[in-house]
């Protein structure tokens, strides 16, 4: 394939991001937002997915970017089950786990919804994902939890984690698969991963609230009082869940999971948004203490990146802690159009090899 058009949908939780790349250059770059009015009449995130659908052909039909011109969609991954690293096809089994939600709901699941639907409507045109969530690379003793009834999982922002890394190895002269490295992603979620020559060998999971408490998660919890407000007879099932994942964190503490109107708010002087703010630092630098750990001190460099890395009161707390473990750097933001649509890119030229998704259970 000469010559590529690539489509990239990247779903949100009230935005969907899109893209149309020809091989590295992109034509088109739109962040299509989602108010909670038009959200509100579907009770699940797949029952989002025609309306998300028509939104984004509408928009193409607006920029005047045809069907018939588009060679690849690739869509983020969902939560299908779990995966090593790669691009994989989207066939029908992919389609069917994520609007079942076999490993849970999440906006993610849309991606491979969405990219292979539209896929679909012009024969020929290849649907991929690349590098989802479930991205699973973990050493079998990270897996242990404690009990034998619960199972450690790997659920994190892959995507742009080894996005970053690559980055970064290149940057320096390296290759990624030489480098042991600790990987922050600071967003509505926190993931932090340890990187051992190109695995993520132990990450905390992301989604049902490991590690530090976030923007929209509770992280880690004290597990005798958490068991305590299961039973208390005052909190539902999933307002419990809630509490965990998406009403949790700065939500909970401060009201808001809006981090720049946090961090906007303790420079001018909001003593508890300031406080919030320093703890999340602190709750963040002892995650990477345990993933220092878990490198047996052998650290290349700590990377943070994802959208509160602009937050530079934030970045200095967390290097004051963890500088003594390895160099920092920090890559703010997070491109994940990009590193979808040159994934999907490779595939094209043959650079790399697409898997074909076969999974019917939950090991790897």
């Amino acid at each position: 394939m000469k010559s590529s058009r690539i489509l990239v949908i990247n779903p949100g939780s009230t935005s969907t991001k899109i893209a149309v790349y020809d091989n590295t250059v992109c034509s088109l770059l739109k962040t299509l937002h989602h108010s909670m009015a038009e959200l509100e009449p579907y009770k699940t995130i797949s029952e989002q997915f025609e309306f998300r659908k028509e939104v984004i052909l509408a928009e193409l039909v607006h920029d005047r970017i045809h069907l018939d011109s588009i060679n690849i969609v690739i869509g983020r991954g969902g939560l299908t089950y779990p995966l090593k690293s790669g691009v994989y096809y989207i066939n029908e089994l992919m389609v069917d786990h994520c609007l079942r939600g076999v490993m849970g709901e999440h906006a993610s699941n849309l991606g491979s919804l969405i990219a292979y639907n539209i896929a679909q409507l012009h024969p020929g045109t290849i649907a991929l994902i690349a590098d989802p969530v479930v991205t699973d690379e973990m050493d079998d003793v990270a897996r242990v939890s404690g009990h034998p009834l619960f199972k450690r999982m790997s659920i994190f922002h892959a995507l742009n984690q080894k996005a970053v890394a690559r980055q970064h190895a290149a940057k320096i002269g390296k290759h990624y698969e030489e480098l042991d490295l600790i990987v922050v992603h600071l967003g509505g979620g926190i993931t932090i991963g340890a990187h051992h020559h190109g695995r993520v060998i132990d990450v905390n999971n992301g989604l049902d609230g490991e590690g530090p408490f976030s923007p929209e998660r509770s992280g880690s919890l004290p597990v005798g009082a958490l068991i305590d407000a299961c039973f208390s007879g005052k909190y539902t099932q999933e307002e419990i869940r809630s509490m965990v994942s998406g009403h949790g964190g700065l939500v909970a503490y401060l009201g808001t999971n809006d981090a720049r109107e946090v961090e906007i708010n303790a420079n001018n002087g909001d003593e508890k948004s300031a406080f919030y703010l320093e703890a999340m630092a602190y709750q963040v630098s002892k995650s990477i203490g345990e993933m220092a750990t878990v490198l047996k001190g052998h650290i290349d460099g700590i990377l943070i990146t994802g959208g509160i890395a602009y937050d530079r009161k934030l970045m200095a707390q967390i290097r004051e802690r963890v500088e003594f473990i390895a160099a920092v750097s920090v890559y703010p933001g997070q491109d994940e159009l990009r590193s979808l649509a040159m994934n999907a890119l490779m595939v094209a030229r043959g650079e790399v090899e697409a898997f074909v998704y076969d999974k019917t259970g939950e090991t790897i």
